[in-house]
């Protein structure tokens, strides 16, 4: 609803937009100038309206408005089980799994349910060797789970079980190269898989990847991405296009879940996009161009100019919080973005 809200103000704050520029430039500037102004302002707010729309609806219509990513990065819909579904989901006896898995202690391992049908064991030794056993319910398909960088999927590396028509058990690393389906690699990856094989088993409705890593550091708060998807894997284990997909902070050390809201990062890139790329630039043609046009030129440079910092001044704040929610190490571009909007209060101060 915030979103939904969000995107209506922004569609009316558009077209109030549109018509006064239009009003005031049909004033002082011939017809085919005018023809062009309301083309070129029509395709903005057209572009901007509809990614604004996607972002608030993303969550239900994550499906549809995909990029053809086996494993990506989305909306969350936690577990919400209680203790007693918890108890229900984290009691099952793993013998099945058989050794090293197996054997492992329930009492050791901590379970979470993690996303829709999703749990995820693990148990993290001394050593940071970590076993990690994740389960879903299964019908047809293949089930990956995927670690990430920065919450997103290029350059991930995700661990994908499934059975085939057959009924044989697989289990592969991917790497997860691009976006497009071609791009996640077989047997490549980044996870630093120790020499216990890995497995994939079904028990009951549930399929179960279990597999080892040692890991440089023990793990904290780590972005995973999960996904499945209903269709077999083709020749050569090249993964089918994912059914759905959610990508998660979860920590390691607490067991705890965070969604990712990726639409704040589309937020934050739009209002930078239409402050710096689009409105500021356009203030700043006005007085080259309408200059002859005393005083109207100087109150549109003016307005435009103001509009055009505030949606910048809102970028950044919004870029500050996805900054410190998401634990961001991108030093160049934060700096360039606070360096940008001082240089835009000065010049603000200096007018």
């Amino acid at each position: 609803m915030h979103n939904f809200t969000f995107t209506l103000f922004f569609l009316v704050l558009h077209i109030v937009i549109e018509t006064a520029l239009i009003t005031c430039i049909s004033m002082a500037i011939p017809s085919f100038f005018v023809s062009f102004t309301k083309i070129l302002l029509g395709f903005c707010l057209l572009c901007t309206v509809h990614k604004d729309f996607v972002v608030a609806g993303f969550e239900e219509v994550r499906v549809e408005h995909d990029t053809n990513e086996p494993l990506t990065n989305g909306s969350i819909t936690t577990a919400g089980t209680g203790e007693d579904g918890r108890s229900e989901l984290c009691g099952t006896d793993l013998s099945f799994l058989g050794p090293p898995y197996g054997n492992m202690s329930t009492a050791k391992m901590v379970c979470s349910p993690i996303w829709n049908t999703f749990v995820l064991r693990y148990h993290q030794r001394e050593d940071n060797v970590m076993t990690i056993i994740l389960s879903a319910v299964y019908t047809t398909g293949w089930v990956g789970i995927g670690f990430s960088r920065n919450g997103m999927m290029l350059g991930s590396s995700a661990m994908v079980g499934w059975f085939n028509r057959k009924g044989h058990a697989r289990i592969k690393q991917y790497y997860l190269q691009g976006a497009h389906v071609s791009q996640v690699i077989p047997d490549k990856g980044e996870l630093p898989l120790n020499g216990i094989p890995p497995v994939v088993a079904l028990h009951g409705a549930m399929i179960y990847l279990a597999f080892q890593a040692k890991f440089e550091h023990r793990l904290g708060r780590q972005p995973i991405l999960l996904a499945f998807g209903t269709r077999y894997p083709t020749g050569f284990h090249h993964l089918t296009k994912h059914d759905d997909k959610t990508a998660v902070w979860f920590d390691f050390s607490q067991a705890s879940v965070l969604n990712i809201d990726t639409s704040q990062r589309k937020n934050h890139g739009i209002l930078g996009l239409m402050a710096w790329g689009l409105i500021l630039p356009a203030g700043a043609m006005v007085p080259r161009y309408l200059k002859h046009k005393d005083p109207l030129w100087y109150y549109l440079h003016a307005v435009i100019q103001f509009l055009g910092f505030i949606l910048g001044l809102a970028s950044v704040l919004l870029g500050i919080q996805l900054y410190q929610s998401m634990n961001a190490d991108i030093p160049a571009h934060r700096g360039i973005g606070i360096f940008v909007l001082v240089l835009s209060i000065l010049q603000v101060c200096d007018a």
